[in-house]
């Protein structure tokens, strides 16, 4: 197995404050916006844009989480999936700018199945996507509006990120 490393923490720094500067400006500033992580690794990404977004744009953004495990299509062939916990801000997402941020975009799948467990939740005014990577090969028509780097790469590759609070290294990296 061939494994060669893609981004070092300083490049994934540079692209969440990035993402973060993208996110105000799109919404033109902080006001109405909630981030929503999908565990695990979404989660924590969130955690990290949401102070940014704050900081930059003088105001509080709610930083939540949304589990998608039992609004996935593929349970039946991971059935051992545990879910996690969905923890949505005091204020709920109705009526707000709700950022889903995940930590890699392939199929789109993932999202999918966060787009119908906000359903669950509340009316949104709109819904953007935030993503450390895309890489492509997507199944479903599902674009991402921030991205930190579009890494393209075979079907074959696999694509890990790798932060410091749930892996200890923080670093993205591809396999072959």
């Amino acid at each position: 197995m061939n494994t060669r490393t893609v981004m070092h923490d300083a490049d994934i720094a540079r692209a969440l404050t990035r993402i973060s500067h993208e996110i105000l400006e799109s919404n033109k500033g902080p006001e109405g916006l909630v981030l929503l992580g999908i565990p695990t690794r979404g989660v924590t990404l969130a955690n990290r844009i949401g102070p940014l977004v704050s900081e930059f744009g003088g105001a509080p953004v709610p930083v939540g989480s949304l589990d998608v495990t039992m609004y996935r299509d593929d349970l039946h062939r991971n059935p051992t999936r545990a879910p996690r916990k969905t923890e949505i801000p005091a204020g709920g997402i109705d009526g707000k700018t709700v950022v889903l941020v995940d930590d890699v975009l392939f199929s789109g799948r993932s999202i999918r199945a966060a787009l119908d467990a906000l359903q669950d939740i509340g009316r949104p005014a709109a819904v953007r996507l935030a993503t450390l990577i895309d890489r492509g090969h997507r199944e479903l028509p599902i674009r991402p509006d921030f991205v930190g780097k579009n890494l393209p790469s075979s079907r074959d590759e696999r694509v890990n990120v790798r932060l410091a609070e749930t892996d200890g290294v923080e670093e993205v990296t591809i396999e072959s």
